[in-house]
């Protein structure tokens, strides 16, 4: 049995450090662990050595995917907007770029999919990348599959991050209209 001292003497990013080492310990029970340098694919996968890995419970804009953005706004009362398409797909593959930095992300992965890739939550260092992404409006809650980032998804739209900031198709519906 670990002893821990009372919280209020705890740190803040040491009970942090407490949790991601549960997250961890609880995710690798029925699991595997894939450590490397990725190759980042799109806003929701990622490729480490030989492993083809999903982010788990995510889906970001596809590479050729468009968004929509406000550029220009006539009248608030009116609501005449001038909108101009972006890829979105491609920010969303940058950002996740820039975040990992070139460095070595840990995925724990809990299966696989019916494309045999691997279904995983990946870190940086402690930062759970998938809620990451959701979080900044990068890519949406996988709804169908994972209840885990709704509270991400809601608040990257409240406060109008990434995609949020304008339009867009959810990347399910778009895959299935292109």
């Amino acid at each position: 049995m670990i002893r821990r001292p009372p919280r209020s003497t705890q740190s803040r990013s040491s009970a942090a450090s407490d949790v991601y080492k549960r997250q961890i310990w609880f995710q690798s029970l029925n699991s595997e662990e894939i450590y490397g340098m990725p190759k980042i694919i799109d806003g929701d996968t990622v490729h480490i050595k030989s492993k083809k890995i999903r982010l788990e419970g995510i889906d970001a804009p596809e590479i050729k995917q468009q968004c929509q953005k406000t550029y220009l706004q006539i009248s608030a009362i009116v609501g005449f907007n001038f909108k101009k398409n972006y890829s979105c797909g491609i920010i969303s593959k940058k950002k996740l770029i820039d975040k990992i930095n070139k460095s070595q992300i840990n995925c724990i992965a809990s299966g696989r999919d019916r494309y045999k890739r691997y279904l995983a939550t990946c870190y940086k260092d402690q930062i759970n990348l998938n809620k990451w992404m959701v979080r900044n409006g990068l890519a949406v809650a996988y709804k169908r599959y994972s209840k885990d980032y709704l509270r991400d998804e809601a608040y990257a739209k409240e406060n109008k991050l990434g995609i949020w900031k304008g339009s867009f198709e959810r990347p399910e519906k778009w895959r299935k209209l292109n």
